[in-house]
C-alpha cells in the first residue's frame, strides 16, 4: 500500500474508533470524489507548508476548492458567534482590507465574526479558507450554505475529519488549531472571556504565531476576551496597518522562497520622473516618487500625498520593501534604499 493510502487509512481509524465509523479505504475515496472533495496528505506537494511546522500536523486534509502557495500569506480572523453590530462591521472591514493586500483570510465559517470575516474577504475579491469541524459532506451551520459555495470558488473548505463525520462539540478545539496553523497570525475581533476564539489564540501562541486583538467598548461583555488578550500582550489592532507592520518580516521571507531568490533584488532600472526605477506598477511608483530622494517619510504622510488609503499605502510600502526599493525605520518611517 502506498504511503498516501496508508495515511488516509490511519486517519479513518483515528476518528472511526471514536464514533464507530467503519469506512473502507476505497469507500472513503469514492465518497470524497462524489462530493467533489480532494484528499490531501502530508506527502502531497500542495499540503500547506505552515501546517508542516506544527508538532502535531493533521496527516490528512479534505479540501473542497483550491489551496495555493500564496495562501501561506494568511491571517486568521476569529471571534464570537454572538457578535454585536460593531464586531460584525469591524470584522468585515478588516477582512476586506487584508484581502485587498493579498492576504488570505482564514476562519471557521461559524455564525457571527467568522462569517463576517469570510464575507469581507469575498467582497474584496480575495481568497479565504474555511476550516470546518466535521466531514465535508456535511455543512454546519446550514445557514452558511451559500457562503460556503462562494468560499470554495475563491479559496477552499478544509477539514481533517473523514467524510460523514458529524459536527461534535469536541471537534472544534481540534479545528481551531488548524485555523491558527494555516496562518501567520490570529486576529480576534470580538470575544467574551469564555470563547472558542480564545482557544484559537492560545493555539497560535503555542505554535509561535502572532496574536492580534481589536478593542471594544469597555461596557461590552463581548469584548472582555479581546481586552484580556491585549493585557496579556496581544497587539492592539485599530486598522490593518497594525497587522501588516508585524507580519512584514515573515511575508518577506516567504516571498523570497516562492520566487527562489534570497535576497530579493530589484529588477533592472528604467527611467522615470523620479530617477531610475524598474519593476514597479503605477501605484508602487506613485508611492516611491512621493518619498524624498534623501530623508524619510512617514506612512501617514505618504497616504495623504498620494490620496491612497492608509491600508493600501502600507501594503504598497511592504511590497516596495520586499522588492528592495525602500527601507523601513521604527515608527513607520520609510526612505529610498
Amino acid at each position: 500500500m502506498e504511503i498516501r493510502e496508508t495515511l488516509i487509512q490511519q486517519n479513518l481509524r483515528r476518528f472511526g474508533t471514536r464514533i464507530g465509523l467503519d469506512h473502507a479505504l476505497a469507500e472513503e475515496i469514492h465518497r470524497a470524489e462524489k462530493a467533489g472533495v480532494r484528499i490531501v496528505t502530508a506527502e502531497d506537494e500542495i499540503y500547506p507548508e505552515l501546517l508542516r511546522t506544527l508538532p502535531d500536523p493533521p496527516p490528512v486534509l479534505y479540501v473542497k476548492g483550491t489551496l495555493l502557495k500564496e495562501d501561506e500569506a494568511a491571517v486568521a480572523l476569529v471571534g464570537t458567534r454572538r457578535a454585536t453590530v460593531y464586531g460584525l462591521n469591524t470584522a468585515r472591514h478588516l477582512a476586506r482590507g487584508l484581502a485587498q493586500c493579498g492576504i488570505t483570510v482564514v476562519s471557521g465559517l461559524a455564525e457571527g465574526i467568522d462569517g463576517a470575516g469570510h464575507e469581507g474577504a469575498l467582497e474584496a475579491k480575495g481568497r479565504t479558507i474555511a476550516v470546518l469541524g466535521h466531514g465535508l459532506n456535511h455543512l454546519f451551520p446550514s445557514c452558511h450554505r451559500k457562503l460556503a459555495e462562494k468560499i470554495q470558488d475563491s479559496g477552499a473548505l478544509v477539514s481533517e475529519f473523514p467524510m460523514g463525520y458529524p459536527p461534535l462539540r469536541e471537534n472544534f478545539p481540534m479545528r481551531n488549531r488548524v485555523i491558527s496553523g494555516l496562518s501567520l497570525g490570529v486576529l480576534v475581533v470580538e470575544a467574551p472571556l469564555k470563547s472558542g476564539a480564545l482557544i484559537t489564540a492560545r493555539e497560535a501562541l503555542d505554535q509561535g504565531r502572532e496574536v492580534f486583538a481589536v478593542p471594544g467598548p469597555v461596557s461590552s461583555s463581548q469584548s472582555q476576551g479581546t481586552h484580556r488578550l491585549i493585557k496579556d500582550g496581544a497587539k492592539l489592532v485599530e486598522d490593518i496597518t497594525d497587522i501588516l507592520e508585524e507580519l512584514a518580516p515573515p511575508l518577506k521571507e516567504r516571498l523570497n522562497r516562492w520566487k527562489g531568490e534570497s535576497p530579493v533584488h530589484p529588477e533592472p532600472p528604467i527611467e522615470s520622473g523620479a530617477g531610475f526605477v524598474g519593476g514597479l506598477d503605477s501605484e508602487e511608483l506613485k508611492i516611491y516618487e512621493a518619498i524624498p530622494v534623501s530623508g524619510a517619510s512617514m506612512a501617514e504622510s505618504l497616504s495623504r500625498q498620494t490620496a491612497l488609503s492608509p491600508g493600501r499605502t502600507l501594503s504598497l510600502l511592504t511590497e516596495l520593501e520586499m522588492k528592495g526599493w525602500v527601507k523601513q525605520f521604527p515608527g513607520r518611517g520609510y526612505s529610498r534604499k
